[in-house]
């Protein structure tokens, strides 16, 4: 699984003109699920989004995380993450999970963290979607389950 992870002041997700997804300060996360992903890979990702130290601490250092200052996550599914673009110019997504998939494994991501009590707005799975956000910081944080293991 990958993840790209902005530390946002805020962010909103639009289809066909309609919001379906907002939130003020927090985190943007776009996930990306692959074919060869076990409950592993979303342990990791589920795990390691909520506890990133990018949060400025009374001194200004990022060591706070998302569970520290109260923020919240828009989570929106992204195939594109697993686009190869080495052979040519056209990006491949063979690596890219199917649908079916794809959209389980972003739900049980959403659901575990707002077990967690974190508030988690959403895209709409399989839609195009207009997605704007003001990062903050920058601070942008790249993250794949297959590199930490």
């Amino acid at each position: 699984m990958r993840a790209v992870v902005q530390r946002v002041t805020s962010a909103s997700v639009t289809v066909e003109n309609e919001t379906v997804g907002a939130i003020d300060a927090g985190m943007m996360v776009l996930i990306g699920v692959s074919k060869e992903d076990t409950d592993k890979d979303l342990k990791y990702i589920v795990e390691k989004v909520p506890n990133l130290r990018i949060y400025d601490d009374e001194n200004g250092v990022m060591n706070r995380s998302i569970l520290d200052v109260g923020g919240s996550i828009l989570a929106v599914s992204q195939f594109t993450l697993y686009g190869d673009a080495r052979g040519g110019r056209r990006p491949s997504y063979f690596q890219a999970a199917g649908p079916e998939m794809a959209n389980e494994f972003y739900e049980r991501a959403v659901a575990a963290w707002r077990s967690q009590g974190i508030h988690v707005e959403t895209g709409r799975f399989r839609t195009e979607m207009r997605v704007s956000l003001i990062n903050d910081g920058p601070v942008t944080i790249l993250l794949d389950s297959e590199k930490a293991f």
